[in-house]
This record gives structure tokens, sequence and C-alpha cells, in this order.
């Protein structure tokens, strides 16, 4: 793949992001009020994007990825989601370079 097809293909990606990004924001500034039905489906989202990130390693990964995810799980509890994103990341590091 030459570097002008590479360069086509981020800059393609980009719009596609930019333009499905801006476009929710012009359709939802349309309505004078959301639906809270509307609204809760929108506000699940985030959680629904990261169980479709977390399942399949729970699913079919090994020890360390669930190792990881049971800590990123139970620090999430009582940290922010940067430290639970860290201590899944350490864990699964140190698992890995055990072996297991």
């Amino acid at each position: 793949m030459s570097a002008q097809t590479v360069t086509l293909i981020i800059l393609g990606a980009a719009l596609a992001t930019y333009v499905t990004r801006i476009g929710g924001h012009v359709v939802l500034s349309q309505f004078r009020r959301i639906h809270p039905r509307v609204e809760a489906a929108l506000n699940a989202v985030p959680a629904a994007v990261l169980a479709t990130l977390v399942a399949p390693s729970l699913l079919t990964g090994g020890v360390a990825e669930i190792a990881a995810l049971v800590a990123s799980a139970l620090l999430s509890l009582r940290a922010g989601p940067m430290a639970a994103f860290l201590a899944g990341a350490a864990v699964l590091l140190v698992m890995r370079s055990l072996g297991l």
C-alpha cells in the first residue's frame, strides 16, 4: 500500500468520524426537548460500548486477561476509570511476563 493510499484512508476515516459526531449534535439540536427514553438510551451508550470491548476478553481470554478484568472491575468501584485501566494493564503485563 502506498503512502498516498494510507493518507487518503486516514483522512477518510477522520472525515467520517467528524461527520458522525457533528451530525448527531446537529440532529439533536433541532429538538427543543428530548424524550426521557431517548435520553436514557443515549446515556446508556458508553456502557454498551464498554461491554462490547470487554466481552470478548472475558469469554475467550486466558487467566491473565480475566485477572486483569477482575482487577479493573474491583478498582473501578473505588477509584476512577484511569486507575482501573492502569491496574488492569499492570496485572495483564505482570501475568503475561510470568507466562500465565
